[in-house]
Order: structure tokens, then sequence, then C-alpha cells
């Protein structure tokens, strides 16, 4: 269940509610969910239960109790509370997660990322336009495309550092890591193969991946760069926490193949939204 169909399956939970007189309220026309600060509290959290509370004058808790009845009832969805004031917590089974990775692998736009090593040789026209050629000779096709999301006054030489606090070094570095990561899991004889992922520090690149679909379909220059730094960022965070690669005399086991698919998926991702920029994606960096 990515979060666009979490979504829906909130806003039809309301719906359902309100159709049988469990809540009066307006249906809103649209739910958001979000990935919570915190570990533990679920993997998405929602405050649709405040925003009804808000025009139906009903305690927000009470509200959030019907609507948690019905929300852990609904298929990929294995638990449901309530926090603070009325959020609903929600947590997923984990066989949903393997379903959002199997996808991403299998889909089309991932499917470019394996014709070769740069992704964006292959692009459609791309969001961004082709940038002045003085900024071309100055930073390269790449740092120069990239700069057009940058804001004014902005030192666009700095795309030309490799460092941390170049976000364009950071969205290739995080690609070019999942492809290493890739050969050096063939030098040691094993594959990825989509499965549960425990490490709560993974659910944020989950929810990236969930969100790229949406994201994608916007055609939004500046949302999808943002949408890719959060994804690197989030990714390189849970590789350096959770190893992808057994370590030592480790043999290969079920969670490495599942990290590994993972990486992978994300490196999918990533280079599909660099390829939309117009932007290279490199196997090494």
């Amino acid at each position: 269940m990515t979060p666009a169909d979490l979504s829906r399956t909130v806003l039809h939970t309301v719906r359902r509610a309100v159709e049988a007189d469990e809540l009066s309220a307006v249906v809103p026309d649209r739910v958001t969910v979000r990935v919570p600060p915190r570990p533990g509290c679920g993997d998405y959290a929602t405050n649709v239960a405040l925003r009804i509370a808000q025009q139906s004058g009903r305690p927000a808790p009470e509200i959030a109790e019907v609507l948690r009845r019905r929300l852990a009832a609904e298929p990929g969805i294995a638990r449901v509370d309530i926090a603070g004031p009325g959020f609903l917590n929600i947590t997923l089974e984990g066989a949903s997660y393997v379903r959002l990775v199997q996808d991403v692998l299998n889909s089309e736009e991932g499917a470019r990322e394996d014709a070769g090593e740069d992704a964006g040789e292959r692009s459609a026209p791309p969001l961004l336009p082709e940038p002045p050629p003085d900024l071309v000779r100055r930073l390269g096709a790449d740092a120069a495309r990239w700069s057009l999301l940058c804001p004014p006054g902005l030192d666009r030489d700095l795309l030309l550092a490799q460092r941390e606090s170049n976000p364009l070094f950071r969205v290739r570095y995080a690609h070019a890591r999942t492809r290493a990561l890739l050969r050096n899991a063939g030098d040691l004889g094993f594959c990825p193969e989509p499965g549960d992922v425990p490490d709560e520090s993974a659910a944020a690149v989950l929810a990236g991946l969930g969100d790229h679909p949406r994201v994608r379909a916007a055609r939004a220059p500046d949302r999808l760069a943002r949408h890719l730094e959060r994804l690197a960022d989030a990714f390189l965070r849970w590789q350096a926490a959770c190893p992808t690669l057994p370590r030592g005399d480790e043999k290969p086991l079920a969670v490495h193949r599942a990290r590994l698919a993972l990486a992978e998926a994300t490196g999918k991702v990533l280079a599909d939204g660099l390829t939309q920029l117009g932007i290279t994606a490199p196997a090494h960096l």
C-alpha cells in the first residue's frame, strides 16, 4: 500500500462512516498521510480526525476512535493507534511494503535505469529547459541544469563540489551507492529479493518510493528535486545504519536480500527522477 493508496483508504473510511451516520461532517476532498517524526509511532499518521472535529464540534478522540475501528479492518493495515489530541498512527502489514518494492522494480520507469550507466541519455523531453551555453561551459550540463532550480544569488559553483552541502551530489551519490551495492552483492553471489525489511529507519525510504508516482505525475521540477533530495538523504541514513551486505564470514540472509531489493528500488526511482530533469544518473561517482 503506497501513501497515495493509504490516503484514498482513509478518505473512503471517512465517507463510509458519514454514510453510516457514525459521523456528522462534510467529507473532505482529500486526506494527507505523513511519516511520523519519531520512530515507534506507526508507518504513517493522519490528522483527519482533528480536521473533522473542527467542523463538527465533536471531540477529536471520539472521531478518531470511529475511524480507528474501521481502518483497522482494512486489508494491508496491521494496526491503528490514537495519539495525542486525535492523530491516527497507522502501521501497515509488512507484505504491503514488499509489494511496494516489487512494483517499483517492475515499473517501466525503473526499467529505464537498467538499460545503461547513464539513465539520462534515454530521457523523454526533460522538465527543465536547456540552460544557457555559458552556464553549461562553466558547470557542465548536469550541474547547469540543476542550477536552474537554485534560488537567485546562490553560488552555483557549489554544485561542482563533491560534498554533503551539494544536493545534486547527494542525489547522484545515493544512486551510485545503490549500483555499487548491487555490484558487490553480485561478487558475493547473491541477488536482491523483495521481503520484509525490519528496520525502523527504512520507513522514510519506503515512503519516498511510495510518493514517487504522485510527484512524478505532477511534473513540477522544484517539487521533484526536493523529493529526490529527501529520498537520497533517507536512503543514505538507512544504509549507513543497516548493513545491506554481509560482514566478514557472515552468509547472505533473507534480510540482506530484502535490503538489497530496497536499495535497487531506490536507485531506480532516483535514476528516473534525474532522467525527468534531464540529468544523468551515473553508476560510478
